[in-house]
């Protein structure tokens, strides 16, 4: 398997491809990387003010339909618009929803993250597709599984760098900018698609539909129909299932979509039986990874925000100050307050901005308004913060702000990413490279090991009294990256290499359904973090989580390696 540094030998495609989702993904992931904290903002402060368990509620729904979507999205393209075509509406409607973003108003909150989820569904599957398709030509076919690392690279540069930006735009220019960023950045990454699909027309090829294939209009009518009647009814039945109504209507709704994949199963010939049954168990298997996964955005945002201590060292602070990457707080009286007291003094001060916003004096309300944000955020911050690692009263204490621990894990990505392919590519060349299904059962074990390292992290201190070591956060990323390596990557290829040529986007949208319903899954399980007193449980709990299908995948290892064999791949 290819290196780096050899990076000459594979397609010119490829980085096209490769810039045009990392600037998609610099875009989705500033996005994700602020969502959590702008809707539990107090509206004071430009946020939303949602509740923690409606703030779990809607970040799971999202994350769960951003990926749902792509069902749709990689099935017109396989019948009708083709990969290049669709691509380029995805880029144009996500653009839109994150520049919708910026703007204020619960209404429009909602319309623009429906455009970045029908957008995602016509980009996502289908530009995972092309890269498939640049290695299927026989010379370049034992390079496929380097090539989408390489491709996953291009994500994480993307999701590394957008926190930064995000931090900065939202510190010293306030929520709406930072979303604008985000639209900025996708519509970069569409103009240099455009500026490049030379160097992919000849993939984008639509497959003849066959006698098996069920016809466009009749997927709509047995398919999405139902869809909606059984997301109605999951919404409308009499208490609770999943916890909650969205979670009822969506993994509900989600059941036809999954009946329609085990359709694909039973009406296929018996050449394609066997390559799509292997499919479907292993994109089973993986919902689990995804359930932990995502929830980066939002329990492990929680546990950055509320119990890590981030405090910037002293020999970084001027520098951080500099380029405006800085959280500020004060040990202010007010943070003695009690619940009544503060929110009145809150009050009082959101009067006085308001005072002064009516009075033409823009600069003096911008004050107050930051005033506001610190006031509130040092209140939340110094909860649980020992007396000796204050400061003294009335001083600021600079902190790092918690967007930024959304970069770890893509930076995680991107320093252990040539090590992962190379030591993939030794043992290849030594014969002993692990299957691809092995490197996801791989993935699926280390995952449940990062969930180990979190609960060690709880263990550490005592999380009504003090704040961890950033350091921990930091080994959990770093133990998940390695499963996300071995997993996300190899399963993009796996579906390129076992899909029959004519459903190879379905398929690719298949994969993404098993994300979606574990982004759903994800918000379920962090909509519970408030109930745990103790929340090494809640860790303790994603490992046993993952760990089943793990040893799960492990058992059905020999079959699903016999299966890439008769299909002749590796």
């Amino acid at each position: 398997m290819e290196n780096l540094n050899q990076s000459t030998s594979h397609p010119k495609g490829l980085y096209v491809l490769f810039f045009t989702e990392m600037w998609e993904r610099f875009g989705y992931y500033l996005m994700l990387g602020i969502f959590a904290l702008y809707m539990l903002d107090s509206t004071q402060n430009g946020g939303m003010g949602f509740s923690a368990s409606k703030k779990s509620d809607i970040y799971g729904t999202y994350l769960g339909l951003v990926y749902l979507t792509p069902f749709i999205g990689g099935l017109l393209a396989d019948r009708i618009l083709g990969y290049r075509k669709s691509i380029i509406i995805g880029a144009l409607l996500m653009a839109a929803g994150y520049i919708g973003l910026a703007f204020p108003g619960e209404t429009t909150f909602y319309l623009a993250l429906l455009l970045i989820i029908v957008g995602n569904g016509f980009f996502k599957p289908n530009i995972s597709t092309l890269v498939g398709n640049l290695y299927n030509k026989p010379e370049n076919q034992h390079k496929k599984d380097a090539g989408y690392n390489i491709f996953y690279m291009g994500i994480n540069i993307g999701a590394f760098v957008c926190n930064f930006v995000a931090a900065y735009m939202r510190i010293n220019y306030g929520w709406g900018y930072a979303f604008a960023a985000a639209g900025v950045g996708m519509l970069i990454g569409l103009v240099w698609f455009m500026a490049g699909m030379k160097h992919v027309k000849d993939v984008d090829i639509i497959k003849p539909t066959t006698k098996e294939d069920i016809p466009l209009k009749k997927i709509l009518a047995v398919v999405f129909i139902p869809v909606i009647i059984c997301g109605i009814l999951g919404w409308f039945i009499p208490g609770n299932i999943f916890g909650s109504d969205s979670n009822d209507a969506f993994l509900i709704g989600c059941a036809p979509v999954v009946a329609y994949y085990i359709s694909l199963w039973y009406r296929a010939t018996p050449e394609d039986k066997n390559p799509l049954a292997a499919l479907l168990t292993v994109m089973g298997c993986v919902v689990v990874f995804w359930a932990i996964f995502h929830q980066n955005g939002d329990a492990l945002t929680v546990w950055a925000k509320d119990y890590t201590d981030r405090k910037i060292p002293a020999a970084v602070v001027g520098a951080a100050d500099k380029v405006d990457l800085v959280q500020t707080v004060n040990y202010h009286e007010s943070i003695n307050y009690n619940k009544e007291e503060f929110e009145s003094y809150l009050t009082g001060l959101k009067n006085e901005k308001d005072s002064l916003a009516t009075a033409g004096n823009k600069s003096a309300a911008d004050e107050v308004s930051k005033t506001i944000a610190i006031r509130d955020n040092s209140r939340e911050y110094f909860t649980n913060l020992p007396e000796d690692k204050r400061p003294e009263k009335g001083k600021d204490l600079k902190l790092i702000s918690t967007e930024l621990f959304q970069s770890i894990n893509p930076f995680w990505v991107i320093v252990l990413t040539p090590l992962v392919v190379g030591i993939f590519g030794f043992m290849r060349r030594r014969g002993k490279e692990p299957s691809t299904p092995a490197k996801i059962a791989i993935g699926l074990l280390i995952t449940a090991l990062s969930a180990l390292v979190m609960v060690a992290a709880v263990k550490s201190i005592n999380t009504s009294t003090d704040k961890a070591s950033a350091i921990w956060l930091w080994a959990s990323y770093g133990v998940i990256t390695i499963g996300e390596l071995c997993l996300s990557p190899m399963g993009l290829s796996l579906v390129s290499k076992l899909s029959p040529p004519r459903l190879t986007s379905l398929m690719m949208g298949g994969w993404f359904l098993s994300t979606s319903i574990g982004n759903k899954l994800s918000g379920i399980l962090s909509g519970l973090w408030e109930g745990y007193e103790d929340k090494s449980n809640f860790f303790l709990t994603n490992f046993f989580i993952v760990i089943i299908p793990a040893i799960a995948l492990f058992v059905l290892l020999k079959w699903l390696n016999r299966v890439m064999k008769e299909k002749g791949v590796k």
